[in-house]
């Protein structure tokens, strides 16, 4: 993790809406407050990227899109490329399949975009893997980290995991391999119907080694989301960096 970087730059807000019109009244309302902002395939889908223009339009944060490409890797080099282009500096490729498919972050380095590898969703408990067909030996801090060492050595610049593995993913594969945690919630947040297994506050994804932390529903649902985002940046603020 890099320390200089200040709290504001590590707060992703994730515009998980379903049309330009939502996406807009937020950015606006947090486009000076937060450091990014997270475009995932709701509202990418519904919009396209018409919505990628409105961001840099209407606010100083940098672009996160979360499309968890997964597809054969020529078919993901020319997404990444195209991406590229429309000045995206993050975008999450899953990572259950292997090299083959991470290696081709390697081929927009030069392009200003930095690829993250997702290990393992958020949404995934440990009780479920051996539903999803791993064996009973394996745990899943174990799988996170198998996967985020084959995304490092693969030329990702990191991964998504959640702040569960984040210290664990620091310490095998390095300060300076990005960690971005979502499943984000601060003590005071009330998140109804919450599909999210792994969860954190900001000031343990913080202290464990996160660089980014992602946070949605607790301040798009907070009845002043830019209160809310600077509750959680003065959070991060208060938090000692390891």
């Amino acid at each position: 993790m890099n320390p200089s970087i200040s709290a504001k730059n590590r707060l992703i807000f994730a515009l998980d809406v379903p049309n330009q019109k939502e996406a807009e009244n937020y950015v606006r309302a947090l486009g000076d407050t937060v450091g990014w902002f997270k475009i995932g395939l709701e509202l990418f889908i519904k919009e396209g990227p018409d919505v990628l223009k409105l961001v840099k339009q209407n606010s100083s944060a940098s672009i996160f899109l979360d499309l968890k490409l997964h597809d054969i890797p020529a078919t993901v080099r020319s997404a990444l490329r195209s991406a590229a282009t429309h000045g995206v500096r993050l975008i999450t490729v899953h990572g259950s399949d292997g090299a083959p498919i991470l290696q081709t972050a390697n081929e927009v380095k030069d392009l200003g975009l930095e690829v993250l590898a997702v290990t393992v969703l958020t949404s995934v408990s440990e009780a479920e893997l051996k539903v999803l067909g791993y064996e009973e030996s394996l745990s899943l801090r174990q799988l996170v980290l198998d996967r985020a060492k084959v995304a490092k050595e693969s030329g990702c610049a990191g991964v998504v995991c959640s702040g569960e593995e984040v210290a664990l993913i620091k310490r095998e594969c390095g300060k300076d391999f990005k960690a971005v945690v979502p499943g984000i919630r601060p003590l005071w947040a009330e998140v109804k119907k919450d599909d999210q297994s792994r969860i954190v506050t900001p000031k343990e994804a913080i202290s464990g080694g996160a660089d980014l932390i992602v946070v949605g529903r607790p301040i798009r649902d907070a009845e002043e989301p830019r209160l809310a985002a600077l509750k959680i940046i003065d959070e991060m603020e208060s938090t000692h960096i390891a």
